[in-house]
């Protein structure tokens, strides 16, 4: 017998189910926004994905490989989409002095224009989240953080850079404590994006 969270007789009976249901509509309304913002910049939402991904990281990021892990797509893919955007000259290629094989790529200013632009598109979804207490706001960010570690955990996404898979993360009696910066976190300072993050081995 199914136990499918789509099941509406199993849904109905399970919180979990009905908390699975929830974030999968979430994810229909990212698409469904990030549709809308490729479309008005006749760009695939991949793309708009990337140029926003290399407006907000470092170069050293910048590379076909690694954003190939970071969006789960195959390096194929991502060098398809990489040639679409030096073709509309919103990204370049720098080249690595040493190695003439090896690029990171950056944006062009009309690269930046757009991705400045773009990085708006989730403001449907945050607007309902701003109107959230700050404890709902903690309860809420502690468990999906959680459930994204989970995921990681079992390989079902990749490449994370949040506080829990990172190596300077440590905790102890539902503290949380950040080993690099060497003070504790609260649940607000809980990072899901972090620059210094280093993979948990």
């Amino acid at each position: 017998m199914s136990h499918s969270p789509f099941d509406l007789k199993n849904q109905q009976l399970s919180t979990d189910g009905k908390i699975v249901v929830a974030l999968e509509r979430i994810s229909e309304a990212f698409k469904v926004l990030l549709w809308n913002e490729s479309k008005a910049t006749d760009l695939s939402p991949i793309q708009i994905q990337m140029l926003i991904f290399l407006r907000f990281h470092p170069q050293e990021m910048a590379k076909v490989s690694y954003l190939a892990k970071e969006f789960n797509l195959t390096k194929a893919t991502v060098s398809d989409s990489v040639k679409t955007l030096i073709r509309k000259s919103l990204i370049e290629k720098v080249y690595d002095q040493a190695d003439s094989r090896s690029f990171t790529m950056r944006l062009t200013q009309s690269g930046n224009d757009i991705a400045e632009r773009s990085a708006n598109f989730a403001d449907a979804i945050e607007s309902p989240v701003s109107n959230l207490s700050q404890r709902d706001k903690d309860k809420l960010l502690s468990s999906l953080l959680n459930i994204i570690g989970d995921l990681r955990n079992e390989n079902v996404i990749a490449l994370q850079r949040m506080c829990f898979t990172c190596s300077h993360y440590s905790t102890s009696d539902k503290r949380h404590y950040c080993n690099l910066l060497n003070t504790e976190l609260s649940n607000v300072h809980l990072r899901i994006d972090c620059q210094d993050h280093e993979e948990l081995e």
